[in-house]
């Protein structure tokens, strides 16, 4: 992977390669980004540079007592040149002999203590085909349902061990270590090695929350923020790489912010019909009683979890047009003539402060789907909730 096959990101990208022409290169990188703002495409991208560069000549004493090169320092290679490297094929199939990846696993059957290593194959298979993946759609591809996975204390062990070896053919020696919020305890067994490493050894950890990795090892790490991308980036994204038309790419790009995987997911059911859905719910919640109620939360818990998020998802985005448009007036808001009319009859029975709680509880509904609350319950719950924000002001929204 090159630094152009990520999508944006083009600051972050002129750092890093700046810190590498500058030799300005920390020893402990920690990649920190939102899931779908690609922390995951950038670090792999940069980690296959690293191991692609070129090795310093070697180095031996002169007649005199001095320290000579055998040849020339050679001349920085950009990322965007790395590919015309020998070791670069190697390092883009993932099989670099110096290059090491730790990630989050489960065991295959009871009483397994397994490490990453296991699922090297399903690793490459995964992060060829999903760059812009999260955890959830790791861990479902390797058969975990609803195991939690791990970075066991095994695998500490054997980063240790890979880590004292000297490195093959490449200047250094690399560990990509991603969701470094999955180690417990047992990352306090990393910490000597990050903080003192072999020469020439270099981690890149990549995570989403910096609050869920241990302090121990946050304090040791370098911090490289990676911004969230900004709508028109997503929108030439979809559009280039994944065929989306203008108009289906400007829609979804407008509700995912700025998270690319949210994007494709969205793309994939963007002839889903969320507005009918949104105003049959909201109209069982005004005016139908508890009977609509109950149908529609039947209806809602039998989508499937992916669906359930793209839902709350797209009620949130229409929530925060509906406060734009109170904001800035119609007129300046760039919507379709059916979103926004929708958006204009959600500001006649909530009022921005109403809107902002109703929001407040979709993100928070949005969090318990993805630790597999019981959809049932959780839009029956929703639905009170909503009730008891707007009950003072109902309007049936029927054009």
């Amino acid at each position: 992977m090159l630094f152009k096959d990520v999508i944006g990101q083009e600051a972050t990208k002129q750092h890093l390669a700046e810190m590498v022409e500058q030799n300005r290169l920390s020893h402990a990188l920690l990649f920190l980004g939102k899931e779908g703002s690609g922390a995951l495409p950038l670090a792999m991208a940069f980690a296959q540079y690293i191991v692609s560069l070129p090795a310093p000549a070697p180095v031996v004493e002169d007649l005199f007592g001095g320290m000579t090169a055998l040849e020339p320092e050679p001349a920085f290679i950009s990322p965007d040149d790395i590919a015309s490297q020998p070791a670069f094929q190697r390092a883009e199939q993932l099989i670099h002999p110096d290059l090491h990846f730790t990630y989050p696993v489960i065991p295959r059957k009871s009483g397994d203590k397994p490490i990453s290593a296991d699922y090297s194959k399903e690793w490459r298979e995964f992060i060829l085909s999903h760059p812009y993946g999260n955890a959830y759609d790791w861990l479902q591809s390797i058969g975990a349902e609803n195991k939690q996975g791990n970075i066991t204390s095994e695998e500490c062990n054997e980063i240790n061990r890979q880590l004292s070896l000297k490195s093959f053919e490449s200047a250094y020696k690399v560990l990509l270590l991603w969701m470094p919020e999955y180690l417990g305890k047992e990352g306090n067994k990393l910490l000597k090695l990050i903080e003192e490493p072999p020469p020439n050894t270099l981690f890149i950890l990549v995570a989403e929350n910096d609050e869920q990795i241990l302090p121990t090892i946050l304090s040791r790490c370098q911090l490289i923020k990676i911004p969230m991308l900004d709508k028109e980036t997503v929108e030439k994204a979809l559009m280039e790489r994944a065929n989306a038309n203008p108009e289906t790419a400007r829609q979804v790009a407008g509700i995912c912010e700025g998270n690319y995987r949210e994007a494709l997911q969205l793309l994939q059911h963007a002839e889903e019909d969320w507005q009918s859905l949104l105003r049959e719910w909201l109209n069982a919640t005004l005016k139908g009683g508890p009977a609509a109620q109950i149908k529609f939360t039947e209806e809602m818990s039998k989508l499937g979890r992916e669906k359930q998020k793209q839902f709350l998802r797209y009620f949130t985005h229409l929530l925060e047009q509906s406060i734009r448009i109170k904001v800035l007036g119609p007129d300046l808001v760039p919507l379709g003539d059916h979103e926004k009319d929708f958006a204009q009859r959600l500001n006649k029975i909530a009022s921005v402060s109403q809107q902002q709680g109703i929001i407040e509880e979709l993100d928070r509904a949005a969090y318990y789907i993805e630790r597999n609350a019981n959809a049932k319950m959780l839009f029956q719950a929703l639905t009170i909730k909503l009730y008891h924000i707007i009950q003072n002001k109902t309007l049936i929204l029927m054009g």
